[in-house]
């Protein structure tokens, strides 16, 4: 099935946008404040995992087992719980990016070798008024041994045509401010969004997303040659950043300079085409239209550009149904039987990559 989820977000800049419940705008807590154990959780996972297991793989399963079921935390998934690890423990809710720092610290207490990960290309959007948000998703790496494990609130759910990659603490804490900065822009409170977003360039500066985010803050506040430089330093740092040109586009855009808008926008339909995701997602919008053609065409483009997603044949069967041509949707639907039967062998939320998708 999929569902949403949110890792960290990526602002396609909009003039007004819809409004949104008010979100509590306290001063940014510091990074410690964000890691920080509550003494309560450490002994309940001292005595639900510590003094059960001594071997890493035994606490590792432990650790999976505390997060999810009943007796232990009970985690549940919330599009927008960007918490700290208390907020997390208090509410029992994260979304990806708050379940990964809660992952993370927890493996480390266990005494496992742990980290962030991020995945560039996954399929996560949402709208809200005239804003588009678009999101990275992130979740735990551990290392036990020559061997790196996931874990993964939501790999069930992420449609992702990369593989994850570690990234540094710095900026895994630059996804929490960044998150924090878009939710608190959202609710209009732009002094604190803003407050977030200066934490999430100090501790990583080299992260192109917060800095496009940073333009649409200084579009909101009509500070509009430094949201220019704010999304030409993207750019500098990522030259096909997709939020950061379709910002700069629109910007040129709204200033009547159609050529320069064109040379943005003209990089970002590149960037499309080799998207899988992007044909997916016309694909499903052709085959909600009926448009069974087109949906074969673009479903059939997604898997030339990333054979290993199920839903892309499943998608692609359905569409071949609708058209009649009933042999090629059994050839679709066997492929994505295979497919999904390979995804469900896997440990439910313990997946197993090769150690050189972690070190790059």
């Amino acid at each position: 099935m999929l569902g949403p989820w949110l890792g960290a977000m990526l602002v396609f800049a909009a003039i007004e946008a819809r409004p949104v419940a008010p979100v509590p705008a306290a001063s940014p807590p510091d990074p410690a404040q964000v890691m920080h154990i509550p003494e309560a959780l450490r002994q309940e996972f001292r005595v639900y995992v510590l003094n059960q297991a001594t071997e890493p793989q035994q606490r590792l399963e432990r650790l999976v087992d505390f997060l999810f079921l009943p007796e232990g935390l009970g985690m549940r998934y919330e599009q927008d719980a960007t918490h700290t690890i208390a907020e997390a423990y208090q509410t029992r809710t994260a979304n990806c990016l708050s379940f990964t720092l809660l992952t993370v610290a927890l493996a480390r207490e266990a005494g496992l070798q742990a980290h962030g990960q991020q995945i560039a290309q996954s399929l996560a959007w949402r709208r809200e008024g005239n804003t588009i948000f678009r999101s990275i998703h992130v979740n735990a790496g551990v290392r036990l041994g020559a061997r790196n494990l996931t874990v993964d609130v939501a790999w069930d759910q992420v449609i992702a045509s990369d593989p994850p990659a570690r990234v540094s603490d710095a900026r895994l804490l630059a996804h929490y401010y960044n998150n924090r900065s878009v939710e608190l822009m959202a609710a209009d409170q732009l002094d604190a969004a803003r407050a977030h977003a200066a934490l999430s360039m100090q501790l990583d500066p080299g992260y192109a997303t917060s800095w496009s985010n940073a333009g649409v803050l200084d579009l909101r506040a009509g500070l509009i040659e430094q949201a220019e430089r704010d999304y030409r330093h993207a750019l500098a740092l990522d030259p096909m950043h997709p939020s950061a040109l379709v910002n700069l586009g629109a910007h040129y855009q709204r200033l009547g300079e159609p050529e320069r808008a064109a040379e943005y926008l003209r990089r970002v339909e590149s960037l499309r085409q080799r998207d899988p995701l992007h044909h997916f997602i016309l694909a499903l919008d052709f085959e909600k239209r009926g448009d069974f053609t087109q949906a074969v065409r673009h479903y059939r483009r997604a898997i030339r550009l990333y054979s290993g997603e199920y839903r892309f044949h499943a998608g692609l069967a359905r569409a071949y149904t609708q058209s009649g041509e009933h042999r090629r949707a059994e050839r679709a639907q066997r492929r994505a039987d295979q497919l999904q039967q390979s995804d469900t062998r896997r440990l439910r939320r313990i997946d197993t990559e090769p150690t050189a998708a972690r070190d790059g």
